[in-house]
C-alpha cells in the first residue's frame, strides 16, 4: 500500500541521484505539490520531465539555488511558499564529494568546499524549513492520528557513523548533519515538527558510478555485497515524512546493506 502525502514536498539536491529518486518517489506515492531545488537547473528540468511521466497532474516547481548562499536559500523558501503556501515534507539531500585525501594532504579550500554544502548548506536549508513550518497549522492525517506541522529529513551518510581512509572532511561534515538533526529534533519538538536523518550507504547514483572500481572493496564489505538503489533510500525517506512515522523523532535510519554492523 502506498503512503499518503496530501501536503507539499521540498527537496534539495533534486537534479540527480538520491534527490531525484526521492522526488520521483513522492510523485509515485501521490504527492501533487513538489518543489525541486538544486544548483543544476538543467538537471532539475530533467527531473521535472520524469515526474510528469509518472504523475502528469503533479504541480512541480523548479528552483535554482546555491545552498552555500544564505540569501539564495531564503529566496528558495520564499519562492516555494509563494507557490504552495506551506512546506510539509522537506528533504535535504544536496551534497558533494571530498577530495579522497587525508587531512595532512588536503587543503582548507577543499575542506571549506565540502562543509559549505554538506553541513552549512544543510543547516541553512533546514533552518529556513523549520522557520516556515513553525508558522503553519499541523497537516491533517488520513487515519485520525495527530498531524505534524512538518517533517524534515536530512541526508547524512553511513560515513557519519564510521570512518574510512582519506575522507576526514567528508565524514566530519556528515557527522555534523547527524548532530544538527538530533539537536533540532529536541528544540522543535515543542512546535510539533519532526526532524530525522537517513544515512545511506553506497548507492547507485552518478556519483558512485563514476568511481565504481574505487568503491568495490567497500561494496563487498557490506553483508548484502551490493550497492543500494535510489528507490531503497527513497522508501525510508518517505516513511519518515509520512504520518506512519508520527512518533519518530531525532532518529538516524541507516540504509547501507549492513556496512556499519561489520
Amino acid at each position: 500500500m502506498s503512503l499518503y502525502f496530501p501536503g507539499v514536498a521540498l527537496l534539495t539536491g533534486a537534479a540527480s541521484g538520491i534527490g531525484r529518486g526521492v522526488a520521483l518517489a513522492f510523485a509515485k506515492d501521490g504527492c501533487r505539490k513538489i518543489a525541486i531545488c538544486d544548483f543544476n537547473v538543467a538537471g532539475l528540468e530533467e527531473t521535472k520531465a520524469l515526474i510528469a511521466e509518472i504523475s502528469p497532474e503533479a504541480d512541480v516547481l523548479v528552483v535554482g539555488v546555491d545552498l552555500r548562499d544564505e540569501q539564495a536559500v531564503e529566496k528558495m523558501m520564499a519562492t516555494a511558499v509563494a507557490e504552495f503556501q506551506r512546506i510539509d515534507y522537506a528533504v535535504n539531500v544536496a551534497g558533494v564529494e571530498g577530495d579522497n585525501l587525508g587531512s595532512a594532504e588536503s587543503t582548507s579550500k577543499a575542506f571549506d568546499h565540502v562543509n559549505s554544502v554538506n553541513y552549512r548548506g544543510c543547516w541553512l536549508s533546514s533552518r529556513s524549513e523549520i522557520i516556515q513550518m513553525r508558522k503553519q497549522e499541523p497537516l491533517a492525517t488520513h487515519d485520525g492520528r495527530l498531524g505534524n506541522r512538518g517533517s524534515v529529513v536530512n541526508i547524512a551518510s553511513q560515513l557519519a557513523l564510521v570512518g574510512r581512509p582519506e575522507a576526514a572532511a567528508y565524514c566530519a561534515s556528515k557527522s555534523a548533519v547527524l548532530a544538527l538533526t538530533r539537536c533540532d529534533a529536541i528544540d522543535y519538538s515543542r512546535d510539533n515538527i519532526r526532524i530525522n536523518a537517513v544515512c545511506p550507504g553506497l548507492t547507485h547514483t552518478p556519483m558512485l558510478d563514476r568511481q565504481l572500481e574505487l568503491y568495490k572493496p567497500a561494496i563487498l564489505r557490506a553483508p548484502l555485497e551490493r550497492p543500494g538503489t535510489v528507490q531503497e533510500v527513497a522508501d525510508v525517506v518517505l516513511f519518515l515524512c509520512s504520518s506512519r512515522a508520527t512518533f519518530v523523532q531525532g532518529a538516524a535510519y541507516v540504509v547501507d546493506g549492513g556496512y556499519t554492523i561489520i
